[in-house]
């Protein structure tokens, strides 16, 4: 078997710190000589706002600074550089035409506050994404204001809680959440002034509609599920169980972080999901982490959608406008109208690739998933020995007896190139190790991942040691951990050169 090893030699280059680089002396710009009236308006400053010294800036020239943040770029990992397995984060690659698209100027130019008639283009395209978000998932009315996903997650729970309260004069006590939820769904919950309540899934990862209705009274709100799970299973059983929660006056809350995984083959709202938010960052490829903000649309049923957030966009025989007059709306979230570019990329997305496109998306993701679960079956203890969705599940089980766990593997897979998956979640999980390739790898990138997944394997039995030591091959190697989250030294100083 070859593997090919793709860990970069340039991660390897030495780069000090910008102060370091600094010689007195040397500047980075060549500026004209002060007029007389500068120092005028300096003494115009009050004294509150003056410097008693110079700042303690790096002497350094322009080329110094172009070479040493182009070195810094080299040592990053990004999507552009190699595959991102990452479980649950959806890490797929951004299509270029996304950044064209959003970087028009009639959408960069434009400024919130113009009145409704100058940015007409820019609410006929939300306006259009509210729609397709809509039609995607099965649901009535959308809102794009929510920043993120959990910030979706805070926005659909108000929500519910609003709801509750109109309807019954009672936003009732507590929610019920899976073992195979996403992690943010119990804060989301006491954010919004419930307790949580913990569903335990069955031996097969799903959760039992015998399991829901054995802790669902009236006084639980609703349940938080995630579909497909942090299994990467889907949840046969969601119809039954909100069958289960309607009875007993409760809502049903999708959290659609893993909707990659059904666009095109299923949709929540026909499975009755009454709220679900949609990670415009994963699903529909805007850049996310370190690559920019994310953007976390809710979807709701018509029942619902009096109580969505202002402003509303409405369109009417003038054409498009932002509508305040929502008497049972639950405010604003978010200030304007959500995080814009991300909206234009997702539009864009959306448009290029059209209903055949999104349903093919998820075909390939799952095929992608459950050939790397074939393949890695023999080599690493499956979590689940089913036939998965986005995503699979392999541990450290059969690494223990080596003294090798999960985040030993995960380091030595740097040292082949590779970002590794995400680790020890779900929790419900011992030893996780998360991968999602989602639909942009091709098998051969699937397939230098999966070998030196399986070399690693071999490692763990013929030299653990090998692993135990990982990484060795990037800029930084194995660290005390705990100590740089305890005491991180975050600020250079000259007296102790750190």
């Amino acid at each position: 078997m070859t593997v090919i090893n793709r860990a970069i030699t340039g991660l390897m280059m030495d780069e000090p710190l910008i102060f370091e680089r600094s010689r007195k002396g040397r500047s980075a710009y060549s500026l004209p000589p002060e007029p007389a009236c500068a120092e005028e308006a300096v003494d115009a400053l009050p004294e509150r706002f003056r410097r008693d010294a110079e700042p303690a800036l790096p002497e350094v020239s322009e080329l110094d600074v172009i070479r040493h943040f182009t070195r810094l770029s080299q040592w990053n990992y990004g999507i552009d550089t190699g595959m991102y397995p990452l479980g649950s984060c959806t890490m797929k690659y951004n299509p270029r035409v996304n950044e064209v698209t959003s970087r028009l100027s009639g959408f960069t130019n434009a400024h919130p506050y113009l009145p409704d008639s100058r940015i007409q283009g820019a609410l006929e395209l939300m306006y259009e994404l509210e729609n397709y978000l809509g039609e995607i998932s099965g649901l009535d009315a959308v809102t794009l204001q929510p920043a993120a996903g959990a910030h979706g997650e805070f926005t659909g729970i108000r929500v519910i809680r609003r709801a509750l309260l109109e309807r019954d004069g009672n936003p009732r006590k507590s929610m019920l959440i899976p073992d195979s939820a996403h992690g943010t769904n119990p804060a989301t919950c006491t954010l919004n002034g419930y307790d949580t309540i913990q569903i335990v899934g069955g031996s097969d990862g799903l959760v039992s509609a015998e399991a829901v209705r054995e802790k669902m009274t009236e006084d639980v709100a609703g349940i938080m599920i995630t579909n497909p799970n942090t299994l990467g299973l889907f949840e046969e059983n969601l119809a039954e169980i909100a069958k289960v929660v309607h009875e007993k006056g409760g809502y049903v809350y999708c959290d659609g972080a893993n909707l990659n995984a059904i666009l095109g083959q299923t949709r929540p709202g026909d499975l009755g999901v009454d709220v679900m938010h949609y990670n415009l960052h994963k699903t529909f490829s805007t850049p996310h982490g370190g690559g920019g903000p994310g953007s976390g649309p809710v979807g709701v049923t018509a029942e619902l959608q009096p109580y969505l957030p202002v402003p509303r966009i409405i369109k009417d025989e003038s054409g498009y406008h932002l509508s305040f007059n929502e008497p049972l709306s639950i405010g604003r979230v978010k200030a304007f109208y959500g995080n814009f570019g991300m909206l234009v990329r997702a539009y864009t997305y959306i448009r290029e690739h059209g209903p055949e496109g999104l349903k093919e998306i998820s075909d390939m993701a799952v095929l992608n998933a459950n050939y790397v679960l074939a393949r890695l079956r023999g080599h690493f203890h499956v979590a689940h020995d089913r036939h998965c969705m986005h995503e699979c599940i392999v541990t450290d089980k059969k690494a223990l007896p080596k003294g090798v766990k999960t985040m030993d593997i995960a380091k030595r897979l740097m040292d082949y190139g590779f970002h590794p998956p995400t680790v020890y979640f779900p929790l419900c999980v011992q030893g996780a190790l998360m991968i999602e390739p989602t639909e942009s790898e091709s098998k051969q990138s699937i397939d230098e991942f999966v070998e030196s997944m399986i070399s690693i394997s071999q490692e763990i039995e013929e030299s653990p040691d090998t692993v135990l030591n990982a990484p060795s091959k990037t800029k930084v190697t194995r660290m005390d951990e705990a100590t740089a989250a305890r005491k991180p030294v975050l600020r250079w100083s000259p007296d102790t050169q750190e």
